[in-house]
C-alpha cells in the first residue's frame, strides 16, 4: 500500500482552519477516500492533556521557551501515535495546524530564535512533513471580531491583538518560503473558500476527486 498524503491547515486564530479542515475531510470521505482528521495541539490522549494545559486561560507566567517545548512535546506524540501510522496505511491526513504554527506563534509571535524553533520541531517530527500546507490569510481585525463572538478565549487569544498581528506577519513570511504552501483569502464565504481549496488541490494531484456535477 502506498503512503498517504499529509495536508495541513494554518492561519491566525479566527481564520477558519478548523472549519475548512472539517469541510475538506468531509468532502474526501464522501468521495470514498480514507481520511484521518486531527488537530494540534491534541490528537492523542497525551497531546490532548498538553492542549488543556497550554491553552488554559488561568495559566499565567508560561515562558515562550516552555510554551515551545509543550507544543512540540504534543506534536511528537501526535506524529508517533496518529499521523505516521495513518500515512503508512494510506490515509489522507488532514491536520488543523502543525510546525508552521510554532514558527508563527513562538518564533514570530513570542520572539524566539526562528532557527531554534525549527530545529526543535524537526527533532519532534523527524521526516514527517506536509505534502501541502494551506494558509488561510485573514486581516487581524476581522479575525479578532470573529474571536470576540466566542464564549471563552483561550490563553493565547487573551494575549491580545498585538500577538496576532505579529503572528499574521509571520505566517506571510513562512508561506512565501514554503514550497508546499497554498495561500487563500479567508475573507471568502465559507463554502466558496472550500471550493477554492478543492480546486487547487485538484490541480495539484491527479487522484483528487473530480468536482461534483
Amino acid at each position: 500500500m502506498s503512503r498517504g498524503y499529509f495536508i495541513v491547515f494554518e492561519g491566525i486564530d479566527g481564520s477558519g482552519t478548523t472549519t475548512q479542515s472539517r469541510l475538506l475531510a468531509s468532502y474526501l470521505s464522501e468521495a470514498g477516500l480514507p481520511v484521518t482528521r486531527t488537530r494540534e495541539p491534541g490528537g492523542t490522549p497525551v497531546a490532548e492533556k498538553i492542549r488543556q494545559l497550554v491553552l488554559d486561560p488561568s495559566l499565567v507566567g508560561v515562558s515562550p521557551t516552555a510554551e515551545l517545548f509543550l507544543y512540540t512535546a504534543s506534536r511528537s506524540q501526535h506524529v508517533e501515535e496518529v499521523i505516521t501510522p495513518s500515512l503508512d496505511r494510506g490515509d489522507i491526513v488532514i491536520c488543523d495546524r502543525y510546525i508552521a504554527s510554532s514558527i508563527a506563534y513562538q518564533g514570530y509571535g513570542r520572539g524566539l530564535d526562528l532557527a531554534v524553533v525549527e530545529q526543535v520541531n524537526r527533532l519532534a517530527v523527524g521526516e514527517c512533513l506536509p505534502d501541502a500546507t494551506i494558509y488561510l490569510h485573514l486581516p487581524v481585525e476581522m479575525a479578532w471580531a470573529r474571536l470576540g463572538r466566542r464564549d471563552v478565549a483561550d490563553r493565547l487569544e487573551q494575549t491580545g491583538m498585538g500577538l496576532q498581528e505579529k503572528v499574521s506577519r509571520g505566517y506571510q513570511q513562512i508561506a512565501q518560503k514554503d514550497p508546499t504552501g497554498l495561500v487563500f483569502d479567508a475573507q471568502l464565504e465559507i463554502d466558496r473558500l472550500a471550493e477554492r481549496i478543492q480546486d487547487e488541490l485538484r490541480r495539484l494531484w491527479s487522484w483528487f476527486p473530480k468536482e461534483k456535477e
